[in-house]
């Protein structure tokens, strides 16, 4: 008999052509936009969780809700159908739920599987994808659909006296299944829209709600549902309806944003003006909602059907705006001596921002330094090969920039298919230097050195411009500033 070799006793890795990282919102919107273009490639999707929806699966806490329109948060390929323009998590959860079991997609998901690492060989031309357990996965494009903050850990500043506090102290990030604030007493720390989104969730039923801020953010009132929807759908089919509500919602944020960039006195006066419209007090609105910085310095925050002033009005809830000195075994002590007395203290604080859903890249076995290197058109790295990032906007709906991100990752994908070419690795630019995310706030000027620069020209440069990207993302030259590596034979 002829003779065979040696035979390597390990299973050879399963291997994809593109692998989708993370199965949230902007992953299944992903797998949507590559199952419809490429039919015939294989894909899959790696969730370190045991279920879908991402964001809207890990947070549980009490009134959760997008603060986007659901018009423009949900996927242009399926029209959101509810009343809600705000909509409570688990409604969202169950729509991302619905949307991968209808179109296929969740058989293609491998759940409770962490990526902890990915290598790209050149010789092979492919990425080697470590999990949590030690197996391995191939693919020949890695896109990580994981957001920009960490899932394993929420900000959490170092409170000083926190141990002597003898209520309980809770992150919303991981809320407490068995926490009953029903009569309690309840701080929230924070003033973001965590906290603008708690406060009124809980003060129904707590004995008071005080809203603890070391600085006042900007809030705006929007209807809870949209009347111009639910017209527009009893005079026209669904996805038209959809489609001219989406586009109303769109104009309506991106105008009201250039404004506030373009003349912020008027627009801080006019969000005072709402304000004291809400609260009937216009002394109670300058001590607690007149930020120090200009409006859209940091995200505004949306409260729906002015529920936050409705609560504040009843004497359910409050705002006090002082810095912590202690915890003290009752409560909060403030610099200026008062002690907000608390069962319940959430530490409504931020996220911890993570690049990547923190997975160690190597270039042949070179670490990538993510915050060293160039945004590529606000969705690849600066020489790493065939792998794109899906980050939202900041100044509107998440999903609007994923899915334009989706769709340019699908023309790059064509482009190589079609010309024979294999790999994708945009180059360096001459200049870089700001930084990815334009946001004052804390939690992102705390990530700064580990998220990509902007560069100081086209392609590298990430506006937060709707518009303009929905006119010429479709149009980008996919071979700028790109190198290519031609197919193997």
């Amino acid at each position: 008999m002829p003779a065979t070799g040696p035979q390597s006793s390990e299973p050879r890795a399963p291997h994809y052509d593109v692998l989708i990282v993370g199965a949230g919102l902007s992953g299944i919107g992903a797998a949507w936009r590559l199952r419809e273009a490429f039919p015939g490639k294989t894909l899959s999707i790696i969730e370190a969780r045991e279920a879908i929806g991402g964001t809207w699966d890990l947070f549980r806490y009490p009134g959760v809700r997008s603060d986007s329109d659901m018009f423009t948060l949900s996927y242009p390929f399926r029209p959101w159908t509810d009343t809600q323009s705000l909509a409570s998590g688990d409604k969202i959860r169950d729509y991302i739920q619905r949307t991968a079991d209808e179109s296929g997609i969740t058989r293609d998901i491998r759940f409770g599987s962490k990526v902890i690492a990915a290598d790209w060989s050149t010789p092979d031309a492919r990425w080697t994808v470590r999990l949590a357990d030690d197996s391995t996965l191939t693919c020949d494009f890695l896109y990580a659909c994981t957001g920009y903050y960490s899932y394993d850990s929420g900000y959490q500043p170092d409170f000083p006296g926190l141990g002597s506090f003898k209520g309980r102290l809770v992150h919303p990030q991981f809320w407490p299944a068995d926490l009953d604030h029903t009569g309690k007493r309840v701080v929230v720390i924070g003033s973001g829209a965590t906290a603008v989104t708690l406060v009124p969730a809980m003060a129904p039923t707590a004995a008071h709600v005080t809203m603890l801020q070391r600085s006042p953010s900007y809030l705006t009132s929007l209807p809870a549902r949209d009347v111009v929807a639910g017209t527009l759908r009893r005079l026209l089919p669904a996805r038209a309806a959809s489609t001219l509500t989406r586009a109303k919602n769109v104009l309506l944020t991106q105008g009201f944003y250039q404004l506030a960039r373009r003349r912020p006195q008027r627009v801080r006066s006019m969000l005072r003006k709402l304000a004291i419209r809400g609260l009937g007090d216009e002394a109670y609105v300058d001590e607690h909602f007149k930020p120090r910085y200009d409006p859209w310095d940091q995200r505004l925050c949306v409260i729906p059907g002015g529920d936050l002033w409705e609560e504040i009005r009843a004497g359910r809830a409050s705002v006090v705006t002082d810095h912590i000195d202690t915890f003290v075994p009752s409560g909060v002590r403030l610099r200026s001596g008062r002690v907000l007395e608390a069962d319940i203290v959430v530490s409504a604080t931020g996220l911890t921002l993570l690049p990547i859903g923190g997975i160690d890249l190597t270039v042949d076995g070179d670490p990538v330094k993510i915050g060293e290197r160039a945004a590529y058109r606000g969705l690849m790295l600066s020489g790493v090969p065939n792998l794109a990032y899906c980050i939202g906007y900041t100044n509107a709906s998440w999903t609007l920039r994923a899915d334009l991100s989706h769709r340019y990752v699908v023309r790059l994908l064509r482009h190589l298919d079609r010309r024979g070419l294999a790999v994708a690795t945009p180059t360096t630019p001459g200049g870089q230097g700001r930084p990815l995310l334009d946001l004052s706030s804390g939690y992102v000027q705390r990530a700064l050195d580990v998220f990509p620069r902007q560069g100081d020209r086209d392609p590298w440069l990430v506006r937060q411009n709707y518009l303009r990207d929905l006119i010429t993302s479709p149009r980008a030259d996919v071979t700028r500033d790109m190198t290519f590596q031609e197919a193997r034979s």
